[in-house]
C-alpha cells in the first residue's frame, strides 16, 4: 500500500503486536484511520523461517537475545509482525485475586479487580479461538509431567492454548510453532485481529522503526527509520504506544517525556524461567509432537512465587543452556534424544530498568534478590523429585535465566510521580498518547500475560473511543 508520509492519521499504533494489534482493530471498526508501524518483518505462512537459527535472527531484536548489564538474564523479544503472538506458545490464562490484589494495592487503580475484568476477558475470548492438546497426541515430555505430578500428589491442569485444529494427527510438532505457525493454527495476531483490521482499513507498515515522537499543538509527529536505514517522517492526531516493556520506554525516553515523567524506564519486570532436563535411558524425543500439553496448579507453588511447565527448545536453544566444556559438554549434548524438559518459571520481586544512551540505545539492567533466587531454588527442588520419580538417571538445570514476558517501564496508577500511565490509559497528563500492553504493568504477575494485555486493549479501545 503506498504511503503519504504527510497524511494525517487519526491514530498511529507503534507496534504490530497483540495490544497493537487488539486496539487497532477495534480503533478501524469504529471508522478512525490508523497507521501502524512495526520495525519487524512481516511474514506469511509460506514464509516464516524453517530453522531456530533462522528464527533467532529474523524474528527477535538483537538475533535472539538480549543482555542484561551482567550478562547473568538473557531477555528474548520479539520483531515481528504479529509480536509475541508468533513466537509464543500461545497460552492464554486470566490472572487470578491475588495479581490483581497487588496490582491495585501498588497502583492505586481499582479496576485492577477480577470481577471488573472479566466483561473484557469474555470480549477478548470472543475473538479467538482456545483448546487444550487432546490426550491422545500429548508425547513423552509431557507424560513424564503428568506422571511426576500425580507421583508427587502435586495439583497440575492442561494448558489452555490460542489454537484451533492443529492438524497433530498428522504429525505436526508444537516446536514448530516457536517460528511462526506455518499451517495457520496458532491464533497469532495476523490470523486474527490484524488480519480483520487490515480488512477494515488498516495500514501497516514494517520494518519501520519509530525512534521519537514530537508533540507540538496537541498533534504527533513520529520520526522512524526503516531497516536500510532510511528516514521517514508520520502525523496523526494521537498515538498508541504497543511496543512493550522495553519499546515503549525507548520511545519515551528518547522523546524527552522522563522530564515530566520520571517514572518512564522505571518498574522493569519478567518472568525468569530456569530450564531443566530429566536425562533417561529410553528415547523422549520432546523436540517431537506436542509437548507443552501442562501447567503448575498447586496453590503451595503460587503461594511461593514460581509455576512449573513441560516445555522444549530447539537444539540451538538447549546447546546455550546445556553446562559444561569439552567432552563433557559433547557427552551431554548427544543425550539430546533422551531429554525430558520441565521449565521453572518465577515471578520475580526485584524491579530493574530500563535506560538509553547517547545514541538512543536501549540498555537494561535487572538484577534478581534473593527472594527471587530462593524462588528458584524452591522450584528446581521438586523439579528433581518429578524427574527422580518417573526414573531418570540424571538432572541438567540450565546454566542461566531466560528473561521472557517483559514488563513495565509505563506503569498504570493514579500518582504521576509513581506511574507513567493513567486509569485511561492515557499518558499523564498528556490527551493523545495511549498505551495497554505489558508496558503498564504494576508487576510481574506470575501469570503468562497474552490473555490479559488483550483484554486491556479491548478496555483501552473502548476508552479511548469514548474519549473522541
Amino acid at each position: 500500500m503506498t504511503i503519504t508520509p504527510n497524511r494525517t492519521y487519526d491514530f498511529i499504533i507503534a507496534g504490530a503486536g497483540i495490544s497493537g494489534s487488539f486496539i487497532a482493530n477495534d480503533l478501524c471498526q469504529a471508522g478512525a484511520k490508523c497507521l501502524m508501524l512495526e520495525a519487524g518483518k512481516s511474514f506469511t505462512r509460506k514464509t516464516y523461517p524453517t530453522s531456530g537459527l533462522d528464527g533467532n535472527s529474523q524474528l527477535y531484536w538483537s538475533g535472539g537475545l538480549e543482555l542484561g548489564h551482567d550478562c547473568k538474564i538473557a531477555f528474548l523479544r520479539p520483531k515481528v509482525v504479529g509480536g509475541g503472538s508468533i513466537v509464543n506458545q500461545a497460552l492464554v490464562d486470566r490472572f487470578d485475586d491475588e495479581a490483581f490484589d497487588s496490582w491495585r494495592s501498588v497502583s492505586g487503580v481499582n479496576d485492577f479487580n477480577s470481577e471488573k475484568m472479566a466483561p473484557w476477558y469474555d470480549k477478548a475470548e470472543s475473538e479467538i479461538e482456545i483448546q487444550e492438546i487432546p490426550a491422545q497426541f500429548r508425547n513423552k515430555n509431557a507424560e513424564i509431567f503428568d506422571k511426576g505430578f500425580k507421583h508427587l500428589n502435586l495439583e497440575h491442569a492442561p494448558l489452555r492454548r490460542a489454537q484451533s485444529n492443529c492438524r497433530l494427527e498428522e504429525g505436526n510438532c508444537c516446536i514448530e510453532c516457536l517460528n511462526g505457525c506455518r499451517v495457520g493454527s496458532k491464533q497469532s495476531m495476523p490470523e486474527t485481529v490484524l488480519k480483520t483490521a487490515l480488512k477494515k482499513g488498516l495500514t501497516l507498515v514494517s520494518e519501520m522503526e519509530v525512534v521519537q515522537i514530537i508533540r507540538k499543538n496537541d498533534r504527533i509527529q513520529v520520526q522512524c527509520t526503516d531497516s536500510k536505514g532510511g528516514q521517514a517522517s508520520y502525523h496523526s492526531k494521537n498515538i498508541v504506544l504497543a511496543g512493550g516493556a522495553v519499546g515503549n520506554a525507548r520511545m519515551l525516553l528518547n522523546s524527552g517525556f522522563q522530564k515530566k515523567l520520571p517514572h518512564i524506564g522505571h518498574g522493569f519486570f519478567c518472568h525468569p524461567q530456569f530450564m531443566s532436563f530429566g536425562v533417561y535411558d529410553e528415547v523422549i524425543n520432546s523436540h517431537l509432537g506436542a509437548f507443552q500439553a501442562f501447567k503448575a496448579d498447586d496453590k503451595g507453588f503460587r503461594k511461593n512465587g514460581f509455576k512449573l511447565e513441560n516445555v522444549y527448545a530447539g537444539p540451538e536453544g538447549i546447546a546455550l543452556l546445556v553446562p559444561g566444556f569439552g567432552k563433557k559438554y559433547q557427552q551431554n549434548m548427544e543425550k539430546l534424544p533422551h531429554f525430558a524438559c520441565i521449565e521453572v518459571c518465577t515471578r520475580d520481586t526485584q524491579p530493574g530498568q530500563i535506560k538509553v544512551n547517547r545514541k538512543g540505545k536501549v540498555l537494561i539492567r535487572k538484577e534478581r534478590n534473593q527472594e527471587d533466587m530462593e524462588r528458584q531454588k524452591k522450584g528446581q527442588k521438586i523439579v528433581e523429585q518429578i524427574f527422580k520419580s518417573t526414573g531418570a538417571k540424571q538432572v541438567i538445570h540450565g546454566r542461566f535465566a531466560i528473561g521472557l514476558h517483559l514488563m513495565g517501564c509505563c506503569a498504570m496508577g493514579t500518582n504521576s510521580a509513581t506511574s507513567v500511565i493513567d486509569p485511561e490509559f492515557r499518558l499523564h497528563g498528556i490527551n493523545n498518547i495511549f498505551a495497554a500492553d505489558s508496558s503498564i504493568f504494576p508487576n510481574a504477575p506470575g501469570i503468562n500475560p497474552s490473555l490479559t494485555i488483550m483484554a486491556l486493549s479491548k478496555k483501552a479501545a473502548a476508552s479511548i473511543l469514548r474519549s473522541r
